[in-house]
């Protein structure tokens, strides 16, 4: 089943399964929610606040309430006509606590002779096990207790038969080798998630491992699935497939990121993606092209350095593991390969065009290419395309896109923040080919691995129409950070997420400066820089004076942050595609990346909110954020009750002085959506005026606002006057 639209929940420990069957699916339904998309659901390590690091893919989650209380949940769903879509992670599972994954358990007691050594993809020709937990101690903690072999709080199984002698003695006759954390990122011989150590990845290509990861999750039959991290596989495209004859049904949508003007592989089975790209092309709508920030040098050149450093520092591992696969040693070669491709990974031999690109400038790689062409299903052509994306997420998403740092509203995955913006042009050209290509795709603005919420870029978004460099500059003066475009990001943050507490802000700002590795890293911390950051926003915040003028300059972007917040919101969710709305953002929410998007929702103030909805408030656009609720309810009820009317895209272009700020589309013959654009530059310029909006003749009311639309050529300041978004429909 295709739902009429999903709402995501983030399950974990403050969200099992009886709380979303009692209170939340109730209030889902009343919204005008098709699907409840739930996060992973299987047994996860224990205390996962996020479920992606699933320990046994053949039992549902007891953390959150077992296979009884999913049973109910579900069921309920149903008889309020709702669908459930499930999160899946077919790449990897977790291994943090060896004990609480059963089959990782077993590898490291019994070695490649394990039942389950198959699942997993170890290099065993390079001798036992690598397991990267010591510190700089060594083995010198290591005990032996109860039958395991203890490390601080990690724990690992003996093999039969190894008793006897110091710790460090039964550590020798293992298969496995505890080595130092660092050794991860330069000699590991099993396949890791990203950097990850914590996850390995399963070899989800054999038949039997697919069934043995999937059986317990396909016995549900939902109706939907999201499949996590596609690229991380050796050939998502035959993966694809064979799900799709095991859940022949279901709606499939797959987290990949797409670069600009990308587009899915025509051969896999799904409906489309989870919804990046999408989601670049509705917030660069609301920016401003002629409010572009000085030239902050080529984001291609600096994606490339990232993308060496990630493939030469952190993924060392994957890149040696690719080069004993090559006739000649040539480890740099790899290196520039990997760097070089445009796009996340090819697919050969779809995607041919993009290896020939990253293979162009380097002999070596050339040759390399050749190789894989040559075998394109084979162990070489495998790994290069699985690494490549692990390069460009490392270095891309993680390390660029916390550097280059002019307009950071426009860093989102699968966006580029070196086109500013996005012209209505573009938008509805994008509009029309998902209608036509993928009109089932997942489309999103929030997910919980934005670096932003919506509402954030939204507020960002109204920069674009005013001088913040000259505040900024004035700031960055009396309260700079130990890295200019640190400094840049964080006056960014505050204005974007503001109010925000100095705790959060501490975490987002260390995280960041970490992701960045231009002052100080995860591995190679610097105290002095660490100490500085952690002290910056109490610093900032405290200082009474300097805080004034900050609320005062947010206080006049505000309006507009929310004048495009609800545009935003339209514009998804009356637009091509299956549109989620992720936990918490139908009213406004300020959150930052992982895991402060994560924070509990306040579903009862919801749920009392659009009480008073259906009871007829029309709510003030305020601090409430209630205003977006009455957006988000209106367009999701319409979508489930009349799905006719979202059929089809057009353009409708607005008639007059005020033209440019009006953005308005048709679905169908009887359905026309409208927000304003640039309501800064709209109001300097005298509002609307006599700018009108043409319809096609016949009766028509503002479902948001239940009011008639005055007649066949409505005066946008008519149609607009309460809200700066209107949904029309004939009748």
């Amino acid at each position: 089943m295709i739902p009429s639209s999903t709402y995501r929940i983030q399950f974990g420990p403050g969200m099992g399964f009886t709380q979303a069957k009692d209170s939340v699916a109730p209030y889902l339904q009343r919204l005008g929610v098709g699907a409840l998309y739930a996060s992973p659901l299987l047994q996860a390590t224990p205390g996962s606040t996020h479920g992606y690091d699933v320990t046994d893919p053949t039992s549902v989650s007891a953390g959150l309430g077992g296979a009884l209380a999913r049973q109910l949940l579900q069921r309920r769903l149903a008889e309020l006509g709702m669908g459930l879509v499930v999160d899946i992670v077919p790449n990897h599972v977790g291994i943090a606590v060896p004990q609480a994954n059963p089959w990782w358990w077993d590898v490291l007691r019994y070695g490649r002779e394990s039942v389950h050594a198959a699942k997993f993809d170890i290099d065993w020709s390079r001798g036992p096990l690598l397991v990267p937990v010591l510190g700089d101690d060594g083995l010198d903690d290591l005990r032996v207790e109860h039958g395991d072999l203890v490390y601080y709080e990690h724990m690992f199984p003996l093999a039969p038969g190894t008793e006897g002698g110091t710790p460090q003695e039964v550590h020798e006759r293992q298969h496995y080798r505890l080595v130092h954390w660092r050794t991860a990122n330069t000699d590991l011989n099993y396949r890791r998630f990203f950097d990850i150590t914590t996850l390995a990845a399963v070899r989800v290509e054999d038949p039997d491992v697919f069934e043995a990861t999937h059986r317990e999750v396909l016995s549900w039959g939902v109706d939907g699935l999201r499949i996590d991290h596609p690229d991380g596989l050796s050939d998502p495209g035959g993966y694809l497939r064979r799900l799709r004859d095991a859940a022949p049904e279901a709606w499939i949508v797959v987290e990949k990121i797409l670069g600009v003007g990308e587009s899915l592989p025509v051969s896999w089975p799904v409906a489309g993606t989870t919804g990046y790209d999408g989601l670049r092309e509705v917030c660069g709508l609301f920016i401003d092209p002629a409010g572009e920030p000085p030239n902050a040098g080529s984001l291609q050149y600096l994606e490339n350095r990232c993308k060496v450093a990630a493939a030469r520092t952190m993924l060392r591992a994957e890149v040696r593991r690719i080069n004993a696969l090559l006739p000649f040693d040539d480890e740099e070669a790899v290196i520039e390969l990997l760097s070089m491709f445009p796009v996340y990974r090819s697919y050969l031999p779809e995607g041919r065009e993009a290896l020939e690109h990253a293979a162009a400038a380097n002999p070596q790689a050339v040759e390399i290419a050749k190789l894989m062409l040559a075998d394109p299903h084979g162990e070489l052509a495998t790994r290069v395309q699985q690494t490549s994306g692990m390069v460009m997420a490392k270095g891309v998403e993680d390390t660029a896109f916390y550097r280059y740092n002019r307009f950071v509203a426009l860093n989102e995955v699968g966006g580029d923040p070196s086109r500013f913006g996005v012209s209505p042009a573009e938008f509805h050209a994008a509009m029309q080919a998902r209608e036509a290509g993928s009109p089932t795709t997942m489309t999103a603005l929030s997910t919980h691995d934005t670096k932003r919420s919506e509402d954030v870029r939204a507020r960002l978004a109204a920069l674009s129409e005013v001088d913040f460099e000259t505040p900024f500059g004035r700031w960055t003066e009396r309260k700079p950070l130990p890295e200019r475009s640190l400094t840049r990001l964080a006056w960014q943050t505050l204005v974007g997420a503001f109010p925000i507490s100095g705790d959060r802000l501490r975490d987002y700002l260390a995280k960041a400066a970490k992701e960045a590795k231009l002052v100080t890293s995860w591995v190679d911390a610097n105290p002095e820089v660490d100490k500085a950051i952690e002290a910056w926003p109490e610093d900032v915040l405290g200082d009474a004076t300097l805080m004034a003028e900050v609320a005062a300059f947010v206080a006049r972007i505000t309006p507009a942050g929310w004048s495009n917040s609800l545009g935003q919101k339209l514009v998804q969710l009356a637009g091509p595609g299956v549109p989620d709305v992720y936990q918490g953002t139908e009213l406004w929410d300020f959150s930052l990346v992982d895991p402060d998007n994560r924070r509990p929702v306040d579903f009862e103030l919801r749920k009392a909110l659009l009480a008073r909805i259906d009871d007829g408030w029309l709510p003030e656009i305020d601090a409430t954020g209630a205003a977006k609720l009455l957006v988000t309810t209106r367009v999701l009820r319409l979508r489930r009750d009349r799905p006719e009317l979202f059929t089809g895209y057009r353009p409708v272009p607005a008639q007059g002085p005020a033209a440019a700020h009006a953005l308005a589309f048709a679905r169908g013959e009887n359905l026309v959506a409208v927000c304003t654009r640039l309501p800064i530059g709209l109001d300097a310029a005298g509002g609307w005026r006599d700018t009108v909006l043409p319809l096609p003749a016949g009766e028509w009311t503002d479902v948001i606002t239940g009011r008639p639309v005055s007649s066949d050529a409505p005066l946008l300041s008519d149609l607009l006057s309460q809200y700066p978004v209107a949904l029309a429909v004939r009748s």
